[in-house]
């Protein structure tokens, strides 16, 4: 019987804004498409949500992707508050859950900047009964092992779990680690595949 509901945050209970982010910064077009796979859809990202290179190491591995951007590139990182988007629906979302009398947790590949110059758009984390962000343990998802310190730290059997990520390779380690599992393409999708799982569960 589920028990607790394991939910990503980028583009689960909130949107990952980066285009926006961009065009904040003036940047349009060929600009800005080769902005974003310089920095926020290039590997060299996901260091930032692991916590361990600091901004200049960041700033020199997206500066390598396109060097001709620079400036552009230092300007785009130099203010990371519009990155993220709450979703309307998600404190309903979360306080509905928790009526029902469900624990709800984060799992969530996140940087300690965004969530430092992001946090207007973080209210719900204050609804949650608790998680991970990978910055904080120096680990990314889908490596086993943030899975594992969620579970251990909360005492949480992964049977009574069901995790919910816009990723599918995350999704698939969640449930080879015992978990049950949903793939979000919106928020609408994903609380109508949670309802029926839930529902089920209770039958």
């Amino acid at each position: 019987m589920i028990q607790n509901i394991i939910f990503d945050i980028g583009n689960v209970l909130v949107d990952f804004c980066w285009q926006e982010h961009i065009a904040k910064f003036g940047f349009t077009g060929e600009t800005a498409k080769r902005l974003g796979e310089a920095m926020m859809l290039h590997p060299v990202w996901n260091e930032l949500d692991r916590g361990v290179w600091n901004n200049e190491q960041l700033l020199q591995g997206f500066i390598k992707n396109d060097p001709e951007l620079e400036a552009q590139i230092r300007l785009v990182f130099s203010d990371l508050s519009s990155l993220v988007k709450e979703r309307e629906g998600t404190n309903k979302w979360l306080c509905t859950l928790k009526k029902a009398g469900y624990k709800v947790y984060y799992l969530s590949n996140f940087s300690a900047r965004v969530k430092t110059e992001a946090s207007r758009q973080l209210t719900f984390l204050h609804e949650m009964d608790g998680g991970v962000m990978s910055y904080t343990v120096q680990l990314i998802k889908p490596e086993p092992y943030i899975y594992e310190v969620l579970l251990n730290r909360y005492k949480l059997n992964a049977k009574e779990c069901v995790f919910l990520d816009d990723s599918r390779a995350n999704v698939d380690t969640a449930k080879r680690m015992g978990m049950q599992g949903i793939v979000v393409e919106s928020q609408e999708q994903a609380i109508k595949d949670l309802d029926r799982l839930l529902k089920e569960q209770r039958i």
